[in-house]
């Protein structure tokens, strides 16, 4: 019986497929290390900790679609997912994000993960709490007293009074028929006054001088929770007030100690971090320049190879072991060449993976068939306004060959010169709506329109070289 929150490598791909065009190579590859994560969950417990992940490089342009399989990966995973960029990181001594930062923020998003599936557990008994605050706010609840509704006792078989009741069962009657009205949405409308959490005081920036970042993250804590809770009354709508104490609730039915262990084991054995830009951290090719930069380059690459290798990193929800986390890195490699990081960190992503340059096919196809695709978008908005977009298959596959031919002859951006080239073409149409194109009109997109208002893009690609 397979679980259904890990998918076989087919399916893995076949999700992928429904988003990214192409790259049929790197799919099965990061599908295979995804169901990998699977398998190992599933082999006797002495060897699960020597089966270590396949860490994946990703070669190729800008735009081809590296971040986006690592992004829908983590996605179909629900697992903790993190991207950094190579770049940002500095050699440890110097002023930047040391790189045990990229684990912190794993460990910050795994723990939002299990937080969010426990506040589902617990929704119905704290929806439950919200109404009881708010009904205590509409109808405070009153003690019992003997004091009937009628001047008089009739009295029935058993010797009880058959009209007789309480104020506090009166109230409960009230409270009950005001409950159905406010799960049914009918007085969303009216204000009540509650009492929530007042939002905690702005960062402690003059806690610095010298101290690493997760030092500084758990003085911050650690003082915040020594400060009392405070809350303040505030005058909100029913609709605003489920929300606000909707949250509140849930939280203080959570157990944080239980989401922390959850969180730490999800992200040691599921966690995927994507480092973008490695390639940018890679000396460069040519020989003879061993100072400056490169110099930095190679104590970041340093730096980041215990981690990746497999190492105890400290954060505030306690200590997490990187050595079963996968790493995907990417890189266009313009400058440099994988074989430029140094040896080391080059054994440690054992599976390279080359993405092919987009060709106008993948352009077509990129316009036409991915859910997300920029034709759909476009729909959508327009859609917004009771006008409806509509293109021809003439019209896309003319947009494909205008972008191919400018990645050619300017600069190859890949799949994003689809924003530029789209955005030329109907900036015009939405500009106009709703003055000029009235609601419940229709607009075609055609190939003689893509080619009268693009043709001068394709004319002066010399020119726009030098246009910022």
């Amino acid at each position: 019986m397979i679980d259904n929150t890990f998918l076989t490598p087919r399916q893995i791909v076949a999700e992928l497929d429904k988003y990214i065009i192409g790259q049929a190579d790197a799919k099965k590859n990061v599908a295979i290390a995804l169901r990998n994560r699977w398998r190992r969950m599933h082999v006797k417990e002495e060897m699960q900790k020597e089966i270590v992940p396949n860490n994946i490089l990703m070669i190729g342009a800008t735009g081809v679609g590296k971040t986006e399989i690592a992004r829908r990966l983590a996605k179909i995973a629900d697992a903790p997912f993190t991207k950094v960029e190579a770049s940002k990181f500095t050699e440890v001594g110097y002023v930047g994000r040391d790189v045990e930062s990229m684990v912190r923020d794993l460990v910050e998003q795994s723990v939002n993960l299990v937080k969010q599936g426990q506040k589902e557990q617990v929704k119905e008994r704290a929806q439950q709490n919200v109404e009881d605050i708010i009904l205590d706010a509409l109808i405070p609840p009153v003690r019992n007293t003997q004091r009937t509704t009628t001047g008089f006792q009739q009295q029935d078989e058993n010797n009880k009074p058959a009209t007789e009741m309480s104020d506090s069962e009166l109230n409960e009657k009230t409270r009950e028929r005001f409950r159905e009205k406010i799960r049914s949405g009918e007085i969303d409308d009216r204000k009540i006054e509650i009492s929530v959490q007042a939002s905690p005081a702005g960062g402690m920036g003059m806690i610095g001088g010298g101290m690493d970042e997760a030092s500084m993250i758990n003085i911050q804590d650690m003082l915040s929770n020594m400060m009392p809770k405070k809350t303040k009354k505030r005058k909100v709508t029913i609709a605003e007030a489920k929300k606000l104490l909707l949250e509140e609730e849930s939280a203080k039915l959570i157990d944080m100690d239980e989401v922390k262990e959850e969180a730490i084991r999800k992200a040691e054995n599921t966690g995927i971090i994507f480092i973008d830009e490695i390639d940018k951290i890679a000396g460069s090719s040519k020989k003879g320049g061993g100072s400056g930069p490169d110099v930095s380059r190679e104590g970041v690459q340093r730096d980041l190879l215990p981690i990746v290798e497999g190492s105890a990193v400290n954060t505030k929800y306690g200590v997490i072991n990187t050595n079963h986390v996968l790493f995907v890195a990417a890189g266009a490699f313009h400058v440099s060449k994988p074989s430029d990081l140094i040896p080391e960190l080059q054994g440690r992503f054992p599976i390279r993976v080359e993405l092919n340059s987009l060709n106008v096919n993948d352009f077509y196809q990129i316009l036409k068939e991915p859910k997300n695709a920029l034709t759909k978008q476009y729909e959508a908005l327009i859609g917004s306004e009771d006008v409806s977009l509509e293109y021809t298959d003439d019209a896309l596959k003319e947009i494909a060959e205008i972008a191919f031919h400018i990645n050619e002859e300017v600069e190859n951006i890949g799949a994003r010169r689809l924003h530029t080239v789209m955005s030329r073409l109907l900036n015009d149409i939405l500009f106009d709506i709703p003055e000029q194109i009235p609601p419940n009109a229709k607009v075609v997109v055609t190939k003689e329109m893509v080619q009268d208002r693009l043709g001068s893009l394709v004319q002066n690609r010399d020119l726009s070289e030098f246009i910022l």
